[in-house]
């Protein structure tokens, strides 16, 4: 896997930051292509992703109420603006991606590397950016560096049964057709039908 860089992060972020601040509140109760959850489940956990993510940069990762969801009210907008400010400075921080990070959802008995953590968080808002333009009806295009930077990740995402069980990340892997586009590979190897 190569090299992510922090503003290969930082714009994949930010694209969904755009894709969010477009919604309005009527829009929480869209259905998304995250099986059982609306738009508004769908941002409480990006929200609550991008806290927890900063949170395990700053070694507070083990604390189980910086991971913790919440229901979006009426300034959803600017609560998801804000978390995703939070997340980018994180990673920006100096020596940021050389620390190891507690990631409990991945595992509560090891730590990752920063640049790991920083790739878990890249390809997840790579796929639900996707997930929240395509509930809003609204188009999703990601500089090619950021798409370049996911296809490998998304590429080592292992396949197979845990991806059945209730609370996995990814639905199983998708078939990837000749000529598949990387967004579009992306997805499917992580289980959305683009």
């Amino acid at each position: 896997m190569h090299t992510i860089s922090g503003n290969v992060h930082a714009a994949a972020v930010r694209a969904t930051v755009g894709l969010v601040d477009q919604a309005t509140v009527a829009d929480l109760t869209r259905p998304t292509p995250c099986a059982g959850w609306d738009l508004g489940d769908l941002l409480a956990h990006m929200t609550a992703q991008h806290r927890g993510f900063a949170a395990a940069v700053h070694g507070h990762g083990r604390d189980p109420a910086v991971w913790e969801p919440v229901r979006p009210g009426d300034d959803f907008r600017e609560e998801y603006a804000e978390a995703a400010a939070t997340v980018v400075e994180a990673f920006a921080a100096p020596g940021a991606l050389a620390r190891e990070v507690q990631l409990p959802e991945l595992s509560a008995d090891r730590t990752f590397p920063g640049r790991l953590a920083l790739s878990f968080h890249l390809v997840d808002y790579v796929v639900h950016g996707w997930d929240v333009a395509t509930t809003l009806s609204l188009p999703f295009d990601l500089p090619d560096d950021v798409l370049a930077a996911a296809l490998p990740i998304a590429r080592a995402v292992p396949d197979g049964e845990a991806r059945l069980s209730p609370g996995a990340a990814f639905a199983p892997a998708r078939a990837v057709p000749p000529g598949a586009g990387p967004l579009a590979e992306v997805l499917l190897r992580l289980g959305r039908q683009p």
